[in-house]
């Protein structure tokens, strides 16, 4: 194998014993002439709780190349994170790019505003790209009546749910907090296709890995009907929602 000019760290590769994905990682990586080292968390408690808060979650494979994560790929992950690290691209596709995202756990109840601010603002701007890199690559989440998993299914639910709820505004509530979890209450407004508004209230309970990712969001809505007279939510005022 040779060097690459382009790489100055050498990439790490996280796997497991007897894992399918990791075995085809390597093999990826060995037809590409890529140099890397390899770690086998399988019987290693300490290069396995690396892997985790580098990735957020407990699945291999696990690449970490010079500043960027790609985390739970195959091989139709790898060949385009690939292409772009040998071309000398800087980042990595959207969905599957996982960074450290402060403040960590064990929260106080400082850390714990903020993170409810920062997930405020994420959901205010209504990118569902943004809001889910917010998020392990195999966070676990019940919104309403729908259960689902991963980036992937995130972006694609939180897509739908911008295209039908018009004019949207949140405001997101700090309601506990210990350790890794934060307790939330929220209510955003909102109208339909029909011109109808609507005021949401929820509660949403988040766990966290400890890159700071969110690896858990439980949420339950109720929605009340309301007349665009009856809107309360622009920006945030300095108090907190009664």
């Amino acid at each position: 194998m040779k060097t690459l000019s382009n790489s100055p760290v050498r990439p790490r590769l996280f796997v497991k014993t007897g894992c399918p994905w990791c075995a085809e990682a390597k093999a990826v990586l060995d037809t590409r002439e890529v140099p890397y080292e390899e770690i086998n968390v399988s019987e290693d408690r300490t290069a396995m709780n690396e892997m985790v808060a580098l990735s957020g979650q407990h699945r291999a494979p696990v690449l970490q190349w010079n500043g960027s994560v790609l985390a739970d790929f195959g091989a139709a992950e790898l060949q385009p994170f690939l292409a772009g690290k040998l071309a000398g691209a800087a980042e990595t596709p959207e969905v599957t790019r996982v960074e450290p995202r402060p403040p960590f756990p064990p929260f106080t109840e400082e850390t714990a505003r903020k993170k409810v601010k920062m997930a405020e603002d994420a959901w205010n701007s209504k990118d569902p790209q943004r809001v889910a890199l917010a998020y392990t690559p195999d966070s676990e989440w019940r919104n309403r009546d729908e259960f689902f998993r991963g980036r992937d299914q995130i972006v694609a639910f939180l897509t739908r749910k911008w295209a039908k709820e018009h004019d949207y505004r949140l405001r997101k509530d700090l309601w506990a907090f210990t350790g890794n979890r934060i307790a939330v209450r929220f209510v955003y407004e909102w109208h339909d296709d029909s011109g109808q508004w609507w005021r949401s209230h929820g509660n949403e309970n988040w766990e966290f890995a400890p890159n700071g990712l969110m690896m858990r969001r439980f949420a339950s809505i109720n929605d009340q009907a309301i007349t665009e007279n009856d809107r309360e939510l622009g920006e945030r005022p300095a108090a907190s929602i009664p």
